[in-house]
């Protein structure tokens, strides 16, 4: 008989991790998941759509009074949650009769938390990754099934990585679920003590202080460039937005130049090491 499955999924992420479990025939009585923000730009799959276009179950942010008394009714032999923005409680995750696992963007446990790929791309990592692990009440603390690294390259934006990590997820599952299915995975405990733990970010924290060091204001940009809201800083009493950089180390500031100024119809600006970048991409409102 299949395995059963209760999935708690959003984003591209939620889409193919989804559909990996369809390809390894879990049979999904419920997928719950985000009505899109309208304030947010969309530029992900819909799990909705997809689950639809598969005849399962779609539940939109239900209570938990809801979903405690569907997962009495369905009984689910796991739980797992691919991308789902907010914290299962722990008499959900007890309605699974065999495990319940979530993925996470980053290579646990660094990076635990909210907005995990734009994070590793601010704090200047060079590689990141996708973890399967086991959930526990404590956000992104369970016991680690899987993992897959990917990197990051020095001008790479958060949505080029987001890509990767996307396909990371895709290919971790697909390693892993069978143990899962079958009893046979050896999950290992993390080390919280070697990590890292990051909230939500706001588009206020796009933010240029042009004090920061150059390549500090690179990863600021590339975290937060679209589909993100941007970066931003004011010129002549405008707003504007910065949204791709490259620091040109044989650039010498101007003199009496500090933040971004134009010569010779280039953007550039000056940092607060004394190092230029140049402003390859920026946007006045109209």
């Amino acid at each position: 008989m299949a395995a059963t499955a209760v999935v708690f999924a959003y984003h591209d992420v939620g889409v193919r991790c989804l559909k990996v479990l369809l390809d390894f025939d879990v049979h999904v009585l419920l997928v719950v998941t985000h009505r899109d923000d309208s304030r947010e730009k969309i530029w992900f799959a819909s799990v909705a759509e997809f689950a639809l276009s598969r005849k399962i179950d779609v539940a939109f942010d239900p209570s938990v009074e809801t979903l405690q008394q569907e997962l009495q009714s369905k009984r689910p032999d796991f739980i797992f949650s691919f991308y789902f923005r907010r914290m299962i409680p722990e008499d959900i995750l007890k309605a699974a009769k065999n495990g319940a696992y979530n993925m996470h963007g980053s290579l646990l446990p660094k990076f635990r938390g909210r907005a995990p790929v734009n994070w590793a791309v601010l704090k200047g990592e060079t590689e990141t990754g996708a973890t399967l692990h086991e959930m526990t009440v404590k956000p992104d603390a369970g016991a680690i099934v899987g993992q897959e690294r990917v990197p990051i390259g020095p001008d790479d934006l958060a949505v080029d990585v987001f890509r990767k990590v996307t396909g990371a997820a895709e290919k971790v599952l697909r390693s892993h679920l069978k143990s899962i299915l079958e009893g046979r995975a050896n999950p290992r405990p993390q080390d919280l003590s070697a990590g890292s733990y990051f909230g939500a970010r706001k588009p206020e924290d796009g933010r240029i202080d042009w004090n920061r060091p150059a390549q500090e204001i690179h990863n600021l940009v590339r975290a937060v460039a679209p589909p993100y809201p941007g970066a931003f800083s004011v010129f002549e009493g405008k707003a504007f937005r910065i949204l791709r950089t490259k620091i040109e180390p044989a650039s010498k500031a101007p003199p009496s130049k500090a933040g971004p100024f134009k010569e010779g119809g280039q953007w550039w600006a000056v940092c607060g090491d004394g190092k230029v970048l140049r402003l390859l991409e920026v946007e006045f409102p109209a």
